[in-house]
Order: structure tokens, then C-alpha cells, then sequence
């Protein structure tokens, strides 16, 4: 039996919450690799550059999503009571 086959069998057998559990958590993976492959290399240089590096990968861990920038925007937008194109 392939994986694929194994993971379909124990899905079925999963209450309706667990199975909701299971899709946010390959989710979380998802986005994790995502998120944290390109980076991968990145080292900071400076002490603030590492202190900010550090709370940004505690919020990946905990499962926090990032904003990209035109999330960011949208928000800032939403804020300061600007326009922002929808």
C-alpha cells in the first residue's frame, strides 16, 4: 500500500475535528516551506537584524501568518483610514 493509499485509510477513520485538524496542520507545513525555504540562507548581520529574525521565525513556529505586501498595505490602509483599492 502506497502512502497515499495509507493516508486516504486513516483519514476516513478520523472524526470530522480531527480531520479538520489535520488539514490545518498540512497547512502549517505548507506554509512553512513556503515561507522559510528561500530564507534558508539568510543570516542577519547586525544584533537588531538577529533579535527581529528570531521573533519572526517564533511567529512561523507558533503558526502566525505572515502578511505579504499587499496584505501589509491593505492593513496600514485600514489603520491610518486611507483609500486602498479592493
Amino acid at each position: 500500500m502506497g502512502k497515499e493509499e495509507k493516508l486516504l485509510e486513516q483519514w476516513r477513520e478520523l472524526t470530522p475535528e480531527k480531520q479538520q485538524k489535520v488539514l490545518e496542520f498540512v497547512e502549517l507545513l505548507k506554509y512553512e516551506s513556503e515561507t522559510t525555504t528561500p530564507e534558508s540562507d539568510f543570516a542577519p548581520k547586525t544584533p537588531l537584524a538577529k533579535k527581529l529574525w528570531e521573533i519572526r521565525q517564533r511567529a512561523i513556529t507558533s503558526g502566525l501568518q505572515l502578511l505579504n505586501e499587499d496584505e501589509i498595505e491593505i492593513e496600514l490602509a485600514a489603520r491610518r483610514g486611507g483609500f486602498h483599492e479592493s
